[in-house]
C-alpha cells in the first residue's frame, strides 16, 4: 500500500491545476512547517500530536513497485477475483451494506468503491454509519442508493461538539 500510496499521490498531485504541493515529500514537509494545533474540534488543522506522519514517511521511504510488491498486488486482485467479485456476480448483488466503515480494508482489496452515509447515534450521541459497498463502476447505483438512505432515514444532523 505505501508504495502504490507514493505513486498514486504524486500522481494526483502532479496534475493538479492549482495546490501548495506536488509531491508526498512536499505535503510531509507542508505539515512539519506548519504543526497547527488546537483545542477547538470545529477547525480542520494538521493535529500533528494526534495523527502524525508515520505512514506518510513511511511511504515517502518507499521506491515504487518491486517484485515483493507486485506479488502481493496480484494477491490482492485474485482475492478480490475469487472473493468479493465471484459473490456479488453469483449472487447478482448490486451492493454489500456493512456497518460504519467496516467492510472498506474488504473492499479497498480490489480498488472497490464504497460510501459512508450517517446511519443513528448510540447512546451517547456519537454517531455511526451504514456503509454502501460494489464492484468497480457501481460508484453512481452507491451514491444512488447511500442518497435514497439520507433521504429516507433523515438521520444526518449537525454535530454537537462537547468538550
Amino acid at each position: 500500500m505505501q508504495a502504490e500510496f507514493k505513486l498514486s499521490l504524486n500522481a494526483y498531485l502532479a496534475d493538479l491545476v492549482s495546490s501548495p504541493v506536488r509531491s508526498l515529500a512536499q505535503v510531509i514537509a507542508f505539515n512539519n512547517a506548519h504543526p497547527i494545533e488546537t483545542e477547538s474540534p470545529c477547525l480542520l488543522l494538521e493535529r500533528m500530536t494526534d495523527f502524525g506522519q508515520s505512514n506518510l514517511i513511511a511511504a515517502e521511504d518507499t521506491n515504487g513497485i518491486g517484485p515483493v510488491e507486485g506479488a502481493a498486488i496480484g494477491r490482492l486482485k485474485e482475492l478480490n477475483t475469487d472473493g468479493l467479485e465471484k459473490l456479488m456476480k453469483e449472487h447478482q448483488l448490486v451492493a454489500i451494506l456493512a456497518p460504519n466503515d467496516d467492510a472498506s480494508s474488504l473492499l479497498a482489496i480490489g480498488g472497490n468503491p464504497c460510501i459512508v452515509v450517517p446511519a443513528g447515534y448510540d447512546e451517547q450521541g456519537v454517531p455511526f454509519g451504514i456503509c454502501f459497498g460494489g464492484l468497480k463502476v457501481y460508484e453512481p447505483r452507491l451514491i444512488e442508493m447511500a442518497y435514497a438512505f439520507e433521504q429516507a432515514t433523515k438521520v444526518r444532523r449537525p454535530p454537537m461538539f462537547k468538550p
